[in-house]
Parts: structure tokens; sequence; C-alpha cells
């Protein structure tokens, strides 16, 4: 979802496989050399947290202007910051390599996990009249959020790719087709998955479609 996206994710880098550094850490098993270090930087800057505090502030100020983008910040510390926390933790404590989390098993839990913070946002943003079409956005990422784990369970989709993909096609259909351009990243981001060598081109093009594919269906639906 992108902005009501199923921006596919719902929070963090959880793409990835074994042996890339999610930061900048160049190279990764991405292959040696520029190519390899400029796919890493790619992947990193491109990385779901990204997208998504775009998107919700993004959505907010759609919505109610200043305000809701002030909503959409509170919005992103639920539904990026807060599992990037639990990602850099799980760092520290060696239950994962890198911020991509690219173990099928770690990535589901990671998944599960964001559920948490996501609903006690999607919660407390509705106690507080929030917007509601902010509050409908949080609502359809917990879908989102089990869509991808379900295919995660046999398939290695790119999650990164879906919640890029979901966030233009979303903020598109809230802003206009000029934000379409947006779509060379989401092409940039699908090249550096590949580069890096967590994905297969077929994964990130599933990724892609199916977030925009979620972004349309919620815009429909809210």
């Amino acid at each position: 979802m992108g902005a009501r996206q199923g921006s596919a994710g719902g929070a963090e880098g959880v793409d990835g496989a074994e042996g890339v550094g999610g930061a900048g850490g160049a190279g990764g098993a991405g292959g040696a050399g520029g190519a390899g270090s400029l796919a890493a930087r790619v992947t990193y800057l491109l990385e779901p947290k990204n997208w998504l505090i775009v998107t919700v502030v993004a959505v907010g100020a759609h919505a109610d202007g200043l305000a809701g983008a002030g909503w959409g910040l509170l919005a992103a510390f639920f539904a990026a910051v807060l599992p990037t926390v639990f990602i850099s933790y799980g760092i520290r404590r060696g239950r994962w390599e890198d911020r991509n989390v690219g173990a099928r098993g770690p990535r589901l839990i990671l998944l599960a996990f964001i559920t948490a913070p996501v609903a006690a946002g999607l919660i407390l943003l509705a106690t507080l009249g929030a917007p509601a079409l902010l509050t409908d956005y949080l609502g359809f990422m917990l879908a989102s959020v089990a869509a991808l784990a379900a295919v995660t369970v046999v398939w290695k989709i790119s999650i990164h790719c879906a919640v890029a993909a979901g966030s233009v096609t979303i903020l598109a259909l809230l802003y206009g087709p000029p934000v379409l351009a947006g779509f060379g990243l989401v092409g940039l981001l699908g090249w550096s998955r590949v580069a890096v060598r967590d994905h297969t081109a077929a994964q990130v093009i599933a990724g892609s479609v199916l977030g925009a594919a979620a972004a349309v269906l919620a815009y429909s639906l809210l």
C-alpha cells in the first residue's frame, strides 16, 4: 500500500538477503567494484522507512494541511521509527546480520512485530482525532503487512519495491500525475536490489506490481 498503501511492508527495510550491509555498506553481496557499491547505497537511501516517512507526512498534509503533516510525523514514529529501532536492536543482539533482514524466518518475525506499533499508532491517532485519511492509511498498512507476510512464507518478494511502488502510486492519486515520475526511483531501487543479489528481477517486479495494485485498491476503498 503506498500511502494508504498496502505500502507494503509497513516499516523498515525488511527486504534483503544474506550478506548485504544495509547501510552504505557498499559492496555487500552485490559484487565488487563501483556498481556494487552504488547499488548498496541506493538500497539504503531508498529503503522502506524513508518512503513511509515521506508518504505518511504527505498523506496527512493532503488531508489537513500543516496540521495534517504534524499528524503524519506522529504516524511515522509508529510506522517507520519504531520498526527501525527494533531492527537495530536485532542487529546488536545478533538476531540478523544487517538492516535488510534477509533470512525468511527473521523476516517473518519482523513483519509480525511491525503490526504492533502500526496498530498502536492507528488506535492513538484515531483516538486523538487525526484525519480519517491518515488513519485509513494505517489501517490498510496493517492489511498490507499481512499480505506481504503471506507471500514471504513461500517466496521472497521484494518488500523494498512493494513499499516504493505503493508510495508513488498513492501519492500520484492524491497529488496528480507529476508524482508518477517517482517511478524512476522505483526502477532504480529495483535495479539495486537485483545488483546486490538480494532479489531476482521477477521478485522486484512482483513487489512493484503488488505495491502499486494495493495502493490503487486502497484509494478506491478509502
